[in-house]
């Protein structure tokens, strides 16, 4: 099963969901987008066929030179094995080696491969590993990225399953809950000797703590169906990559498809203080609005001030609709 997703910074649209992983390079395509991330939650021995039904529907919106890939983890039957679908140089690849498929409605579709130990989504080869603090953990949700490595692990096998241990009191420790990314903290280090030899906790001497998770993310949930988790600064626009925000790595690029030329370079930004969450006008040419849930009316903010946001909020960029969602704490 899936178990660490890597994204490599850029700007095209990676998302995981569960065993799905998408990329897709779809300039002025926001249907494409929605259609393919939409599939996502595809999965088991019939997926090959939904895809190739979805394949049809590509071959008429990949019409701009877009391409995609597409790929969902087939373990309904207990193979471990994939399903795949993809157009132009967005290939998948196994272990480095690239995914061969059948052509399909102007597409490629692979099924039934192995998911080997490392799965690449993205243009051309599959990187070389890259250096700490430039790749970040994808654990759902939509980002932009240039490609995706999908580290896999195998379940182990019941005959040799770590039993669980004796019930007796382990040592002062500091106990943490499972984060986001699906990781516990590490075990304790296995105590040498005979447990009678330890010598008997004194009451009030040894405390043990738990932390609860900490409350999801924010996300920016798109009228198109892509999903941003607000886990960084972010600076949404039409190309935000030259904005200095980004450049100087305060903040994270989010591009949003503009058919329409509404939308500026840098339209706005997306500012975390800790829990709260601002959205500031970046002197776009039309403005951002924005408009609680049950708002009649768009306000416009004013350039350069900041603008709390809360559950349930709605921005408006250009023709963009974009819904805030926060988890109570």
């Amino acid at each position: 099963m899936p178990d660490r997703c890597e994204v490599l910074p850029g700007d095209n649209v990676v998302a995981r969901r569960d065993g799905g992983l998408l990329w897709v390079d779809a300039p002025g395509s926001p249907a494409l987008v929605a259609t393919l991330h939409a599939c996502l939650g595809v999965s088991g021995p019939g997926a090959d066929r939904v895809l190739t039904a979805v394949a049809a529907q590509v071959s008429a919106l990949a019409d701009s030179g877009a391409s995609f890939a597409l790929v969902l983890a087939d373990t309904a039957d207990g193979s471990g094995s994939g399903v795949a679908l993809w157009a132009g140089k967005g290939q998948p690849a196994v272990d480095g080696v690239p995914v061969s498929g059948r052509p399909v409605d102007g597409c490629s579709l692979a099924t039934g491969f192995s998911l080997g130990s490392s799965l690449y989504v993205g243009p051309g080869s599959a990187p070389s590993p890259v250096p700490p603090g430039v790749a970040f953990d994808l654990t759902a949700g939509t980002v932009p990225g240039s490609g995706a490595t999908l580290t896999l692990t195998a379940a182990t096998p019941p005959s040799v399953a770590v039993p669980p241990a004796a019930p007796s009191a382990p040592p002062a420790e500091r106990f943490t809950a499972s984060s986001d990314s699906g990781f516990s903290a590490p075990s304790a280090a296995p105590v040498s000797g005979p447990v009678a030899a330890q010598p008997p906790a004194q009451a009030g001497e040894q405390t043990a703590f738990w932390q609860p998770d900490p409350p999801a993310a924010p996300v920016l949930r798109f009228d198109d169906g892509m999903v941003v988790t607000v886990d960084n600064d972010l600076v949404l626009g039409r190309r935000p990559d030259g904005h200095e925000l980004v450049t100087s790595g305060t903040a994270v690029p989010v591009p949003i498809a503009d058919t329409q030329n509404v939308l500026s370079s840098s339209h706005a930004a997306i500012q975390r203080a800790g829990r709260e969450v601002s959205l500031v006008d970046l002197g776009s040419l039309n403005g951002t609005h924005v408009a609680g849930p049950e708002a009649t009316e768009w306000t416009q903010l004013e350039p350069g001030v900041p603008h709390a946001l809360s559950d349930g909020d709605r921005l408006l960029l250009g023709w963009t609709v974009i819904t805030f969602e926060q988890s109570a704490e």
